[in-house]
C-alpha cells in the first residue's frame, strides 16, 4: 500500500525551467512601471488589498499596454519543461496518484509546456488570464490560494478525497511555498535556493530532474 495518495506541484521552477516568478518575466518584458508594481506589493503584504486585487492590479499594467496573447508566449519563450517533468507525472499517474496544481504562477505557462495538463491533474489552483478573439486580455481569474493560502488549497483537496494531510506531497522551490511544504506529509524543496525551504522541508533535491521525487513518493 502505497504511503502517499496525492502529490501537488509548483509550477515556476518546480514543473517549469528557467523561471523563479513568471509574473517578473511578463513585467520586465512589457517594461511595466516598478514603483506602481512595488507599491500594490507593499499594499498586499500590509493588508490593505486582497490577493485578487493585487493580481489585478499588475495584470492591468500588462492591459496598458496592449499586450496580445503572443507577447506572452515571445515573452516565456527561453523557459522549457523541467528535466524529467513528464516522465514523473506519467509514472504517478500509472501508479493511480491523485495529481493537482498549486501555484501562484499562470495558465498561460502551464498551457504552453503541457498543453494536455487537465489530462494529468486532477486539480489545478493557478492564475488564469484569458483573451479575446483579438488576443487581448479579456479576464482575469486569480486564485486565492497563493502564498500561505497554498495550504488551504492543499487542505481543501485533501478533505474532498478523504485523503490525510500525511498522505499528501508537495513539491516547490519558492519561498511562498514554506507553510505547505509543512503542513503536508512529505515536503520536498526541489531546485531551491532558499536555505530556510530547505530547512524547513523533508527532502531536498538539488538536481534538475523531476523524476528525483520518484523515489521519495513511490
Amino acid at each position: 500500500m502505497p504511503k502517499y495518495k496525492l502529490v501537488c506541484f509548483d509550477v515556476d521552477g518546480t514543473l517549469i525551467d528557467n523561471v523563479t516568478f513568471s509574473w517578473q518575466i511578463f513585467h520586465d518584458y512589457f517594461q511595466t512601471d516598478r514603483h506602481r508594481r512595488e507599491d500594490a506589493k507593499k499594499k498586499f503584504f500590509s493588508g490593505e488589498i486582497t490577493y485578487l486585487q493585487w493580481a489585478e492590479h499588475d495584470i492591468s499594467l500588462w492591459r496598458e499596454t496592449n499586450a496580445k496573447k503572443e507577447d506572452f508566449l515571445k515573452a516565456i519563450g527561453h523557459l522549457k519543461l523541467m528535466e524529467g517533468a513528464m516522465e514523473t507525472l506519467k509514472e504517478l499517474k500509472r501508479r493511480g496518484f491523485k495529481l493537482a496544481v498549486i501555484s501562484g504562477s499562470l495558465n498561460i505557462i502551464l498551457e504552453k509546456f503541457i498543453p494536455d495538463y487537465n489530462e494529468f491533474f486532477d486539480d489545478v489552483f493557478l492564475n488564469r488570464i484569458y483573451f479575446d478573439e483579438n488576443g487581448l486580455i479579456s479576464g482575469v481569474e486569480a486564485t486565492e490560494f497563493d502564498i500561505d493560502a497554498k495550504a488551504l488549497a492543499l487542505k481543501k483537496i485533501a478533505e474532498r478525497e478523504k485523503i490525510k494531510m500525511e498522505e499528501c506531497v508537495f513539491i516547490g522551490d519558492y519561498l511562498n511555498d514554506m507553510k505547505i511544504i509543512q503542513e503536508a506529509g512529505l515536503g520536498i524543496a526541489f531546485n531551491c535556493n532558499y536555505e530556510e525551504l530547505k530547512k524547513a522541508a523533508d527532502i531536498v533535491i538539488e538536481k534538475k530532474d523531476l523524476r528525483g521525487v520518484l523515489k521519495y513518493i513511490l
